[in-house]
Formats: C-alpha cells, sequence, structure tokens
C-alpha cells in the first residue's frame, strides 16, 4: 500500500488509448470554428435550442414514458431534496434518479428497449462527434467494466415541449445536461462534471491513458511560456475544495495570475487551452460557452492558478490546475485522478445547486 495514497470521499476506483490522429482532427475543427474571443466576439454565437438533436430525443423520451415511469424520473422544475435544486447539483459520483438506464444482471429492466437507445441518442448528442466512443471507453473504466447504462440514471425537469425543461443525466464522473437554451443565461444547461480515473483510483505521474489528461498537458505548455516572475504569480500553494466551483463575481480575488497580464501570444495559447477543453461537447455547447465567456469580458477578466498541492513529481507538469472569471470556473484536478468540475454563466448573480 502507498502510505501517501489520497483518498477521494466520493468514488473509488482501464486501458485507454487516444487515437491522435482523431484527436489532432477534432481539436483543428474546434479551433477554426470556436476561435475564442478576449474581447468582442470574432462571429456570431449559436446555443442549443429544442430543435438540437439532443433535446429533439428527450421530447421522444418524454413521449414514451408510461405513468409510472413518469412519476419516478419526472419532477416539477424546481423540485428540491435534500441536495437542494435538483435540477442544477454536481457531484463527482451521483445518481440523479434511483433507476438505472440499464438494469444490473438478473434484474428487472426499468426503460425500454426503444427507451434506452433514444436515452442513448441524447448522450451522443451532447458530445462531439470524435469523442463519443472515448467517452463511452472512460465510463466503461469507472464502473469496473459495466456496460454503457448500467451506472448512469436520468431524470427530465418541466414538460419537454413547453418553454421549461431539462434532460439530466449522472453517473460516476459525469454530469450532462440537454435543457434547449431554456437556461438562457447558462452553459451546458448548468454546471457538471467529467472525469476518469484509468489506471487505479491513485494514478501514476503522468496518467498514463487518462481520457483526459492531454488537457493539462496542454495547460502545462502555457505554463512554460510564462517567464519566471508570472510563474511565481500563477503557482499557488493549496487547492481549494475540489466542489468549490461557486462563482465570485468581478471583485472575487482569484487565484493565480491574471490573464490581462499576459502577452499577446500567451492570451493567444490560452484561447488554444480552451479550445482543448471543449473540443469533446457538442458544437452548440461550446458556442455557448464562448458567448457567457464574452458576456463577462472575455479571457481578459479571468485568472489562471497551478497548483502545487498535490502535485507528483519533481518536474513542472501541473495535474491541478483552475482557469475563473466573473462567472466561470473550469478547474480540473489531477489528485488521485482526474476530476474536472465545470460552472459557466454569462452573470456572476446567476444562482446554480453549485458550491462555494
Amino acid at each position: 500500500m502507498d502510505k501517501n495514497k489520497i483518498v477521494c470521499p466520493d468514488c473509488d476506483g482501464g486501458e485507454f488509448n487516444l487515437d491522435r490522429r482523431g484527436f489532432l482532427r477534432g481539436a483543428a475543427a474546434a479551433a477554426a470554428a470556436v476561435a475564442v474571443p478576449l474581447g468582442a466576439a470574432a462571429r456570431v454565437m449559436a446555443a442549443p435550442s429544442p430543435k438540437s438533436a439532443a433535446e429533439t430525443a428527450v421530447k421522444a423520451l418524454y413521449d414514451t414514458l408510461d405513468d409510472k415511469q413518469r412519476k419516478q424520473v419526472c419532477f416539477p422544475w424546481d423540485h428540491k431534496d435534500a441536495r437542494g435544486l435538483l435540477r442544477t447539483h454536481v457531484s463527482n459520483n451521483w445518481q440523479i434518479t434511483q433507476h438505472h438506464i440499464r438494469a444490473e444482471k438478473d434484474k428487472p429492466e426499468f426503460y425500454t428497449d426503444e427507451q434506452r437507445r433514444i436515452i442513448y441518442d441524447i448522450f451522443k448528442g451532447l458530445l462531439s462527434p470524435d469523442y463519443e466512443k472515448l467517452i463511452v471507453k472512460q465510463l466503461k473504466d469507472d464502473t469496473d467494466g459495466k456496460e454503457w447504462g448500467t451506472s448512469q440514471s436520468i431524470a427530465i425537469f418541466g414538460k419537454p415541449g413547453d418553454d421549461k425543461f431539462e434532460f439530466v443525466m449522472t453517473g460516476r464522473h459525469l454530469t450532462l445536461r440537454a435543457d434547449g437554451n431554456t437556461e438562457k443565461h447558462v452553459a451546458f444547461g448548468g454546471p457538471i462534471f467529467y472525469g476518469h480515473a484509468a489506471s487505479g483510483f491513485t494514478e501514476k505521474k503522468g496518467h498514463p491513458n487518462n481520457v483526459f489528461w492531454h488537457q493539462a498537458l496542454e495547460a502545462d505548455k502555457l505554463y512554460a511560456m510564462l517567464s519566471g516572475k508570472q510563474q511565481e504569480q500563477a503557482l499557488v500553494k493549496k487547492l481549494p475544495k475540489e466542489s468549490a466551483v461557486a462563482f465570485r463575481g468581478d471583485k472575487g480575488g482569484f487565484p493565480g495570475i491574471p490573464v490581462m497580464e499576459f502577452s499577446a501570444d500567451q492570451k493567444k495559447e490560452l484561447q488554444r487551452v480552451l479550445t482543448v477543453l471543449l473540443e469533446h461537447y457538442r458544437k452548440d455547447d461550446q458556442d455557448k460557452t464562448l458567448d457567457c465567456l464574452k458576456k463577462q469580458g472575455g479571457l481578459d477578466k479571468c485568472s489562471l492558478a497551478f497548483y502545487e498541492e498535490g502535485h507528483t513529481g519533481d518536474d513542472k507538469e501541473w495535474d491541478n490546475w483552475r482557469l475563473e472569471g466573473p462567472a466561470f470556473v473550469w478547474y480540473f484536478r489531477g489528485t488521485p485522478h482526474v476530476h474536472v468540475w465545470v460552472n459557466v454563466a454569462d452573470d456572476p448573480s446567476i444562482v446554480t445547486n453549485a458550491k462555494g
């Protein structure tokens, strides 16, 4: 046993091979389509709509549910439980309802085969085509090899087809939402989560086979571009609580170095890093995120921090880092394995169920 093993209280622990050509193809396409403005928008941004593929499938799913099913997985728009406003809750390992999409062996199925196919269509519609199979593999790794859907659950808030509705899918290392831009001031329909434990609960240095570790490596390239003085400013000793992704507003005192102090080439590199962060989501959600960022002043209003605590090895390959603005938090934690918390809106006064 490793006496220095770090224990995550919410989840416990795969092999994964990232197709480099597929990754580069997706990154190039995203970079061309999603040039990130530091101030004014470079192009007209889109957003999900009730007619987007995932949202259309949500309506189709709702129409197939019988009364018994709706009582179990459909809720009023502002439904609350012990977790608060359930629709906007986020965690690194949770089930939003008790019925998994696919039942465990020898247990009765809650959903029909048709409904499971529709739910998969929703899932697929929320992701970039280049990442669909990769995320399925990640989910399998994170659930001891279980088939997709066996460890994930869903809920629907409001009524699809009305003005307000939202679909939420959860599980270990997964929170996804589809709301057709019902929540007009937030990206992704609310706070989301993604992660991966590719090679055991406490991953080795370099996080071999981790689906998302390349995101940290791209951020590390930016760190290497900083001057010695800038690196000192960007490096923070203590990690914030991992679920601390509530907005802190214009006077939040964000950790690390303000992006305003970056040179032009450093800002360009940060734009590229943000493109990489967004690339596994559908284009509509990429656009909505960038539109929200633009409305709060762009990346120039953000700060970037790298953390000494939780760092593995004696190099400058940082496991933990955070990009934060008035209503923007992208918090990458590689300790003990990858957890990424995301909360984005166009106004810091927007309240979600994300923790402070």
